[in-house]
């Protein structure tokens, strides 16, 4: 492991240098890996695996679109793709990449299928961290571990593509056979990871379910509807709001902050930038504290875990979520998001 200095606490990172490709092949070579769930991460993850020479199937459920995707994507039914029990029986290494309540319902079928000395993957810490709510509570002779991606299944496959990555968190929860910190790794690594950093189950689905909820995907949308909204009700055009409020930061700033981070972005934008954001810039921090510790609070407690598995166990669950998707797709600012999208140079110069 490196042991790498961030910001003043030292922690030990595994990259692709010092655990290569080859050994992750060597560690892999006699498991049969399968990917139970070909919805989000599943995709990605499976087809990075195969593309570096990995033994992989897809376990799926039949009749459905995912179904049909895989099939789009290479997997081949009766030989790299199953049904979702069969595949977990055939593998050595049950990924299981369902979604949160998709877990807990598969969970009574999955649990049969496991061998002693199986591995369980995940990419997330929910179930088992919330073990109270989804009941998944691995059995003591199979190792339990963690791969979790920092982004979503579609940047896991296109940085992948592009030869980069992304960057993989990693845990192991149970160790069997004394061989699980070996195994997540090599997985790890086999799906392509940038580098790994340790964590515990508690730990990744704390911060993710924080990270998701506020910076990374509600607090962003939430503070960006709140200044476009503003400035249209003074009088400003929909493509003047939206693109102070989104194009510039998503095509422009943000594309600083990822390159050399927030104090190069700071140091290259104009002298009355820099003032106006260092001046405003500790009135959102304490203006959004109390928000993200009442955040903090209902993830560690359990309520975010209990809100998202009764709301995606409803019948009607899909057709609810797609009125609310719906509603940011048809507002006014993402109307104007569309048509200044449809704008951009690679567009209309094709």
């Amino acid at each position: 492991m490196a042991k790498i200095n961030f910001g003043g606490v030292t922690e030990d990172i595994v990259t692709r240098e010092e655990f290569t490709l080859d050994k992750a092949r060597e560690v892999l070579k006699n498991e049969v890996v399968a990917v139970v769930g070909y919805g989000v991460q599943g995709p990605a993850q499976a087809m990075n695996m195969r593309d570096n020479g990995i033994n992989v199937i897809v376990g799926q459920r039949q009749g459905t679109p995912n179904w049909d995707r895989a099939i789009a994507d290479g997997w081949v039914p009766g030989k790299t793709l199953f049904p979702i029990e069969e595949a977990a029986e055939k593998g050595t290494v049950i990924q299981y990449l369902l979604s949160d309540a998709g877990q807990k319902s598969q969970w009574p079928k999955i649990v049969e299928c496991l061998n002693e000395g199986d591995m369980l993957y995940f990419s997330h810490g929910f179930s088992v961290t919330f073990k109270d709510d989804t009941l998944v509570v691995p059995p003591p002779n199979v190792d339990v571990a963690l791969v979790a991606p920092k982004g979503s299944g579609t940047s896991v496959r296109r940085n992948f593509l592009a030869g980069s990555g992304i960057n993989a968190s990693y845990a192991v929860h149970q160790d069997f056979t004394g061989k699980a910190k070996d195994r997540t790794i090599a997985l790890g690594i086999a799906i392509g990871a940038g580098y790994l950093f340790p964590t515990t189950f508690t730990k990744e689905v704390y911060s993710d379910l924080t990270g998701e909820r506020g910076v990374l995907i509600g607090a962003l949308s939430g503070v960006m509807e709140a200044q476009y909204n503003v400035l249209r009700k003074n009088g400003h055009s929909p493509s003047e709001a939206f693109n102070e409020t989104v194009e510039e930061l998503t095509q422009s700033l943000i594309r600083l902050v990822g390159e050399n981070g927030m104090d190069y972005m700071y140091a290259n934008c104009s002298t009355t930038a820099q003032r106006g954001a260092l001046d405003w810039h500790p009135r959102f921090r304490d203006a959004v504290q109390p928000v993200f510790e009442a955040l903090y609070e209902s993830v560690i407690t359990g309520n975010e875990a209990r809100i998202t598995l009764e709301a995606n166990g409803k019948a009607d669950y899909r057709a609810k979520l797609e009125e609310e998707l719906n509603a940011f797709k048809n507002s006014e600012m993402w109307q104007a998001g569309a048509a200044v999208r449809s704008l951009r140079p690679e567009n209309w110069m094709k």
